[in-house]
């Protein structure tokens, strides 16, 4: 039966795993873009076209964009100032051509385990599902907070620029007992890495004022940053991400450093090999900062970004235009990794991969810089595109082959969605099928205290353990 309590669950074994051990445990979603602004202010959404799709401000869900359009959708009803009502019966009838696709899931996970609605959405029920969902959404059980409440989530972290003020995240700290669950500030310096735009130099202004610390040369930009690391840190932060589209490595002197930062400031065009020696030594330097400041270090590699020019001309990134890139990855993240254990320890550290192609590279790379702390190199969640049960599964697989699939610290949602966390419940359905048929084939011991354990940690313990959110 369709989304049944035994969904995805193929095997008695599977069934007692999901039911009697993964079921209930808490959610950590260390990896997520809400808005700590939206998270705060609580309010509630006007309807579920908002919490589902957007409010008509090029903010929302791309994952569902990218379907609208496929079914010839016109962006007035996907992005635009369309009705929501209308919107709402565009994606419902997308939805019935979307069998096999994880947002046909999701979705209808969503219905259930928010709404307790489990009838399908089609274009036949959709005035019936958009009357009921709206009826209680509106109410103050379907505030954002009680959004994050209701699945028992117990801290999450944002994705913040190094020169936000943090404020809504200060205000957020002095409401943790209240609220329940923590919200963490996730560090992302990408606009302090990519010294090839056209916003660098301004960027570089910014990131001055905030910091207190005149840039002037290369290792002004590492104090400055440094400086942020330690504001954020006093807000709770102990986490940061780098975007890595393409995954290079140049080695430079000091001197040539310096020399590139001045050009950029100046607007100057580099070559790519600059960019690369930039790159290269801002990260083998953050590298440093994070393990002294005892962070966790994630890198989102091989995105290929708006790749729709006219779109992003219209409607700017994030709008559901990106692909996944298909550059060389282990040689520029191995020199990395050398680069950074040549000067010390590094930080615990998540490496993903939108290209299912690099993963085995992964894997192999990461193996040869682990030790000193349990899994200090994580091979991240499948992410994006790979988002789906069978992503999951040959993610899960390959872990397993090449590492210890015990010490693995789970699920994110990686999203924008304050209602996509039955994803978790979808993720810990996936690992659950997963070792019930290897139970079955004889694979490994038919052991359910083992097993039980084991799934409760992936489920969340690792992720406490690893993160130290909750400490």
């Amino acid at each position: 039966m369709f989304l049944d309590q035994d969904f995805l669950l193929t095997t008695d074994t599977a069934k007692k795993l999901f039911n009697d051990y993964a079921k209930e445990m808490p959610i950590i979603d260390y990896h997520c873009h809400l808005n700590p602004k939206e998270i705060y202010e609580d309010k509630n959404f006007n309807n579920i076209t908002e919490a589902w799709l957007t409010e008509g401000n090029h903010f929302g869900d791309h994952y569902k964009w990218r379907l609208m359009r496929a079914n010839g959708v016109p962006e007035e009803l996907v992005t635009g100032d369309g009705d929501p009502y209308e919107k709402f019966l565009a994606f419902a009838e997308v939805l019935e051509k979307a069998y096999g696709n994880p947002i046909f899931e999701w979705c209808h996970l969503e219905l259930r385990r928010f709404f307790g609605i489990e009838e399908v959405l089609t274009t036949e029920t959709a005035p019936k599902i958009w009357a009921e969902a709206n009826k209680k959404i509106v109410q103050k059980e379907f505030s954002r907070k009680n959004l994050i409440r209701n699945m028992n989530v117990k801290a999450l972290s944002t994705t913040d620029d190094p020169i936000d003020d943090l404020h809504y995240h200060e205000l957020l700290k002095e409401q943790e007992a209240e609220n329940g669950f923590k919200v963490i500030p996730g560090f992302r310096p990408d606009k302090a890495l990519n010294i090839q735009k056209d916003t660098f130099a301004d960027y570089m202004d910014q990131l001055a004022e905030v910091s207190g610390v005149a840039i002037n040369h290369f290792a002004d930009v590492v104090a400055a940053l440094e400086k942020r690391v330690e504001y954020f840190e006093a807000h709770g932060g102990n986490i940061c991400d780098h975007a890595m589209d393409i995954v290079t490595y140049e080695d430079a002197t000091t001197e040539e450093l310096d020399a590139i930062l001045v050009k950029a400031r100046k607007k100057v065009a580099l070559t790519e090999k600059e960019i690369a020696q930039y790159r290269s030594a801002l990260l083998v330097a953050l590298i440093k900062v994070y393990s002294d400041h005892d962070w966790t270090m994630q890198y989102h590699m091989h995105a290929l970004r708006d790749l729709n020019t006219a779109t992003f001309g219209e409607m700017g990134p994030d709008t559901g235009f990106d692909a996944i890139n298909d550059e060389r990855v282990a040689i520029a993240l191995g020199k990395l990794l050398d680069a950074g254990t040549q000067q010390g320890e590094l930080p615990r550290t998540i490496i993903y991969s939108l290209n299912q192609n690099d993963w085995m590279q992964l894997l192999t790379v990461m193996g040869c810089f682990q030790g000193g702390v349990k899994q200090k190199i994580q091979f991240g969640t499948a992410w994006w595109f790979n988002d789906t049960r069978s992503g999951m599964r040959k993610q899960l697989q390959m872990l397993m082959e090449q590492s210890l699939l015990g010490n693995f610290i789970g699920m994110l949602t990686d999203s924008r969605s304050f209602l996509s966390y039955p994803r978790h419940e979808y993720f810990r359905r996936v690992l659950c099928e997963l070792l019930g048929e290897m139970v079955e084939r004889g694979q490994i011991p038919n052991d359910e205290k083992r097993l039980g354990q084991m799934v409760q940690d992936i489920s969340f313990n690792n992720a406490a353990d690893y993160f130290k959110f909750l400490n």
